[in-house]
């Protein structure tokens, strides 16, 4: 069994943190950050054992920037 370093955000949904993965489509929620990335982590480890590793697995820029509105 291998490791692999991916990227999760998590957000604030209502009552709900929600943790997506930004480098494959994978996520889930919990009713605190640790617990929604907690389960996201469980969620990826269920869904590599059907899928493979993308070929081109590479990590996302995260930047933040102003916009007016």
């Amino acid at each position: 069994m291998s490791e692999v370093e991916l990227t999760a955000a998590i957000t604030r949904e209502g009552p709900w943190f929600v943790a997506r993965c930004l480098e494959v489509e994978v996520a889930s929620q919990g009713r605190s950050a640790e617990e929604s990335l907690a389960n996201l982590q469980e969620a990826l480890e269920l869904y590599f054992e059907d899928e493979p590793l993308p070929a081109d697995l590479a990590h996302p820029q995260i930047q933040t920037l102003k916009v007016a509105v």
